[in-house]
């Protein structure tokens, strides 16, 4: 009677809530705000699913969600609560449609993105890897940004150093390489010379990216100042000196005292602390960046940039994954907000976009395929290094988003750009898959790798192969090698470490690694030593952990009515399924019969798969518990709901308890391995059950299946 008051006032309290909430403005927001991003999560994890099933990024499902969703579509249609649209154009007009505040969300999204790719940036390749990526990087980047401010110089007039047309010139800079890293995992060439290059060059064109970003956002600061009139080139320079400056100085001085700042956060001790703390750090730089009149992904990429080499970057990006997922997806759906669909309809602007796309595609395939004919490639070598970078990505959107919200990108100028963005990405894999299926080496002269082999680790579970795979990492991180996640929804990662390279796969319980035939002994020992690692803790697990430990917590807790069985547990019995005289030779005969009772029921799908791997989880430690009861389990694709049968041994049996008494009743569980459900839950409530001693022998007097039914569903008594 309690709780039935106790929930009447709870409703009536949420019901009152929407009259408090119409006296405060504040409150109005704040809920607006919160109903937002709910449907936003809902809308463009959907949107992500679609997109991969049909092959492509998630993020393009991301970014077209938020476009249906947007004030311009969905969002600006009136509904119960919101007159004027779930989404509708906020105050400040067309130019800005969203609100201050989910904006604002956007922006720290953005801060996260761009110092997780920070951490993720191998700055030994930046630095000293590849002359040949340095060159295709430095080319594309330079031919990419001259070309999209052409564009906007013929599409929109103004001059060459017009803050709209050197936006375009930036955004044309960026390279997603996650697409193309997927692609060349497929094809096993992640470690082919095209592949190497078009990382290394990668890496250039996200550092490269910053620092014109820097140096742009310094000269429209500048053209602010003077209303748009004439600038003066002397000061155009001084603003770009010091925002390189600024960009070189910070960077230069974050990788010198890279070990102290991480030293520092360690003393927060725990790895959570830790990583939140650094990207505090990030916020902050990120902030000061801003008030320097820089964008705030700058001071973002700088932390992350420095803290790339130090021990905890990996800790870091394993921590803040959750975050990462819950703000990005964000960050996506509300650049799709941002565009106006309906300039879509207007052939200027969608003439305009085709245009820009054209340009920006044919960009990169020359500016980074002509410097690579001049470092060792032949034609074929420069078209799949050029097509490799084609795509654009996560950074050309942040650069749109803070054109657009500093007032110097249009509405069409801004749907141009997720037009471009968009079509590079989808037509990008291709241009490489057909650019890689052409015969012949991509270099002048033969290479002194070797063919590009494949190795494949079949596991005994996924889970067994997660755990490998999460060793075998630490111990590569532990000797300084370089693990870069290149793709979180394929599994997908590279390894490097000087001129050795080599890609992992994780595709449920099998590990494919793609490698140079010379660095294939560095694949075999990395999983090899993995293994042996794992196999002596659990040795050391199954020798020194003593399960009989564990009757002294078993027989402290107090049955209560939270372990009686739920209706969607209690269904899992069955009175065909129950054995009121088992008598067998052994548990695994007790089991085998059990298993039986429920193939002759209609129970199972795959009868031999269910009896092997109940055996197998029995042979890793027994499940005879104490007071004469067993619950031999297993999680099987034999089933596809879960199930069970009961056994009952008048006379006991030996099964190898906790207690090393004789077992009367055994309980068989069963559930699906993919959806397993309420499994654990389930042992842990017969359990419970079966600690009650007067219940036991209720049960073992049972003259029906029905009694035992019946006794299994009661409610435990106080």
């Amino acid at each position: 009677m309690n709780k039935h008051r106790l929930f009447i006032i709870l409703f009536a309290a949420i019901a009152l809530v929407p009259s408090f909430a119409a006296s405060s403005s504040v409150m109005e927001v704040q809920t607006a705000l919160v109903i937002q991003i709910g449907i936003i999560l809902f809308v463009v994890k959907l949107g992500g699913m679609l997109a991969q099933k049909l092959r492509m990024p998630s993020v393009l499902g991301e970014l077209i969600s938020g476009m249906i969703i947007g004030p311009f579509a969905l969002g600006g249609i009136g509904i119960p609560g919101f007159p004027t649209g779930l989404f509708a154009v906020g105050a400040l007009g067309p130019e800005m449609p969203i609100s201050p505040e989910l904006y604002s969300i956007a922006t720290i999204a953005s801060i996260i993105l761009l110092f997780m790719s920070g951490l993720e940036t191998d700055i030994g390749m930046f630095l000293k890897y590849s002359v040949a990526g340095s060159i295709v990087g430095i080319g594309g980047v330079l031919v990419s940004f001259i070309a999209g401010d052409l564009v906007g110089v013929i599409a929109f007039g103004g001059s060459f150093m017009d803050p709209r047309n050197l936006f375009l010139g930036i955004m044309s800079t960026a390279t997603s390489v996650g697409i193309t890293a997927r692609i060349l995992s497929d094809r096993k060439k992640m470690d082919s010379p095209e592949g190497v290059t078009i990382l290394a060059a990668a890496v250039f064109d996200d550092v490269l990216g910053i620092v014109f970003l820097a140096v742009v956002m310094g000269i429209a600061a500048i053209g602010e100042a003077h209303g748009g009139g004439a600038i003066n080139w002397g000061r155009i320079g001084l603003i770009a000196l010091r925002a390189f400056g600024l960009w070189l100085g910070f960077t230069a001085l974050g990788l010198v005292l890279a070990k102290r700042i991480a030293r520092f956060l360690k003393r927060f001790k725990h790895i959570t602390a830790v990583s939140i703390l650094a990207l505090g750090l990030a916020l902050i730089l990120a902030g000061f960046f801003e008030k320097e009149g820089l964008a705030m992904i700058i001071g973002a990429y700088i932390i992350g940039l420095s803290l790339s080499k130090t021990d905890i970057s990996h800790l870091i990006i394993d921590k803040l994954h959750v975050l990462y997922e819950f703000f990005v997806p964000i960050f996506f759906a509300v650049m799709g907000m941002l565009v106006d669909i309906r300039q879509f309809l207007s052939p200027s602007v969608l003439i305009a976009g085709l245009v820009f796309t054209v340009v920006a595609v044919l960009a990169k395939v020359i500016g980074c395929g002509l410097p690579a004919l001049f470092v060792g490639f032949n034609p074929k070598g420069a078209l799949r290094i050029g097509t490799g970078m084609v795509p654009r990505g996560e950074v050309a959107l942040i650069i749109a988003g803070i054109g657009m919200s500093g007032s110097i990108l249009s509405s069409d100028i801004f749907g141009m750009a997720i037009m471009m963005t968009l079509l590079t990405t989808v037509l990008a894999p291709f241009g490489l898959n057909a650019a890689l299926k052409i015969k012949g080496r991509g270099t002048r002269k033969d290479q002194e790798k070797g063919e590009a082999k494949s190795a494949v680790f079949n596991f005994p579970s996924e889970e067994v192969a997660l755990l490998v795979t999460d060793t075998m990492t630490h111990q590569l991180q532990s000797e300084n090698f370089y693990v870069r996640t290149m793709d979180m929804d394929e599994n997908l990662a590279q390894v490097r470490k000087d001129d050795l390279a080599f890609s992992m796969q994780l595709d449920g319980p099998t590990l494919n690694v793609n490698a140079a035939e010379q660095n294939m002994p560095v694949v075999m020992t990395t999983v090899f030593e993995a293994v042996a690692t794992l196999n002596s803790s659990f040795e050391k697990l199954k020798n020194d952990f003593n399960p009989a430990s564990f009757t002294s917590l078993a027989n402290s807790g107090k049955a209560d009515d939270s372990h009686r069985l739920a209706g969607s547990q209690s269904s899992a019995f069955r009175e065909s399924c129950i054995v009121l005289d088992l008598k067998p030779s052994s548990k695994e005969e007790a089991i085998q019969t059990l298993v039986k009772t429920l193939a002759d029921a209609g129970a199972l799908g795959d009868p031999k798969l269910v009896l092997a791997d109940v055996l197998e989880r029995e042979r890793s430690m027994s499940t005879g518990m104490q007071h004469g009861v067993a619950l031999p389990h297993a999680k099987t694709d034999g089933v596809s709901t879960m199930t069970a049968a009961v056994g009952i041994v008048k006379d006991g049996m030996e099964y190898g308890s906790l207690d090393g008494e004789k077992t009367h009743i055994i309980v068989l569980s069963l559930s699906p391995k993919k959806n397993p459900g309420p499994h654990l839950q389930f042992l842990a409530s017969v359990g419970a059950l079966l600690r009650d001693n007067d219940r036991r022998k209720a049960i073992l007097a049972a003259k029906s299946p029905a009694q035992v039914m019946e006794l299994l569903a009661q409610q435990i008594k106080a």
